[in-house]
């Protein structure tokens, strides 16, 4: 089998080896004519703000700034709507915004603070006027956490061009004295998604007064997720276990979802199987599992080996066990695959894992014939799993 790394070395981007319609690698090089346009000496911009980015570089000192768009386009900040597009369409979709940053203290109450916080809470796009100290420069950006963002500029001055359009219930839960992850809790219930609520949690808008603090992006996304599993799981385990094993599928861009739920009370263990020749598995002879695992209890230890895709997914898999109204016993088997050639962040895993929820279950009586029906879907062995695994090793007499 050829490596991802190896694959891109004979295509060169003609011959979509990887399985991807158009080179995810020349995604890029379809967006500088628009960067151009805002490069070519001009320190001036105006456009509409989809949101705001914290860096993490420095902290406490921080860089924070909006994320504007160099070309308006549908969706450019909405991951639910990006499930199902092109590698390449997600990369030059992405491009499209515009990083600008100042540097401010965690606990600043400045008032370019105060007005990217207005600029997170906004319920659409916000006109700002910006004047950059130096020119953009485009060097697309890529994370395991954060989605990709394009161009990046340090900031001079920014105005908010119009009033920012606020929700009066996002507007009335910045104001109360709540804490943040009952604030989250909140807005989630109101139908505010995890990517909206992460990008209010990281612009400092939500806890109690005295503790309100800018959070870096990648942290907020990973500190959203676990905030809404947290609220959900307390009412799933008040829920009847299902009664038979149920496997829900989903793949998108070369990263393959089993999602398996077992009768019992919850308990979760997810799987990563990170392939030769992925992005982050460019070195590996062969392929490599990771494990991550908690009990009824839940964990008190961040998830280090996983890191936010496990949190993503757990997330995902609690939104499922919610509307079905059951508790189970789950284990996720996530085949990193080697078309997986750029990083695009965790949102793509929490997305194809909530596919999998809206797609049928295979449906079954006995936990070997479940594990049969995944072992046939997936490349790597079930029984390689089963060596790290902690709940297929356990002996239940509902699995008999």
């Amino acid at each position: 089998m050829v490596s991802g790394a190896r694959l891109c070395l004979i295509c060169k981007g003609s011959r979509a080896l990887c399985g991807n319609s158009r080179c995810p690698l020349l995604a890029r090089a379809r967006v500088f004519p628009q960067v151009r346009k805002i490069s070519g000496g001009s320190k001036d911009f105006f456009g509409p703000s989809y949101s705001l980015f914290v860096g993490r570089i420095g902290y406490p000192s921080v860089g924070i700034g909006p994320l504007s768009a160099i070309e308006d386009r549908p969706n450019l900040d909405s991951p639910t709507d990006w499930f199902g597009m092109d590698y390449s369409d997600v990369i030059e979709l992405r491009s499209m915004l515009m990083r600008t940053r100042q540097s401010e203290d965690i606990f600043s109450r400045s008032r370019f603070v105060i007005e990217n916080q207005e600029l997170a809470l906004a319920s659409r796009p916000t006109d700002v006027e910006i004047r950059f100290k130096k020119s953009p420069v485009y060097r697309v950006s890529f994370s395991d956490v954060v989605q990709p963002m394009g161009p990046t500029a340090t900031l001079e001055r920014m105005r908010l061009a119009e009033n920012p359009k606020i929700k009066a219930h996002v507007d009335r839960i910045v104001s109360d004295e709540l804490r943040a992850n009952e604030a989250g809790a909140f807005l989630y219930k109101r139908g505010e998604d995890v990517y909206k609520i992460s990008n209010v949690l990281s612009s400092g808008a939500l806890g109690m007064e005295s503790k309100k603090r800018l959070v870096p992006t990648r942290w907020s996304i990973t500190a959203t997720d676990d905030m809404i599993f947290r609220q959900l799981v307390s009412h799933v385990k008040d829920y009847p276990s299902i009664n038979e094993f149920l496997v829900y599928s989903s793949e998108y861009l070369d990263n393959h979802f089993e999602v398996l739920l077992m009768p019992g009370k919850w308990e979760y263990e997810n799987f990563e199987a990170w392939a030769p020749g992925s992005f982050w598995s460019q070195s590996l002879k062969k392929t490599e599992i990771l494990e991550e695992y908690e009990n009824y209890r839940g964990r008190t230890n961040y998830a280090k080996l996983e890191a936010g895709g496990y949190y993503a997914a757990r997330l995902a898999v609690i939104e499922g066990l919610s509307k079905l109204r059951r508790q189970a016993r789950i284990l996720v088997f996530r085949e990193v695959r080697e078309g997986y050639v750029l990083p695009l962040g965790v949102w793509l895993v929490r997305e194809t894992v909530r596919n999998a929820f809206k797609n049928k279950p295979r449906r079954f009586t006995r936990m070997k014939e479940a594990l049969d029906y995944v072992n046939s879907r997936l490349r790597i062995p079930v029984s390689e799993y089963a060596k790290q695994s902690r709940i297929m090793n356990q002996k239940l007499l509902a699995d008999f």
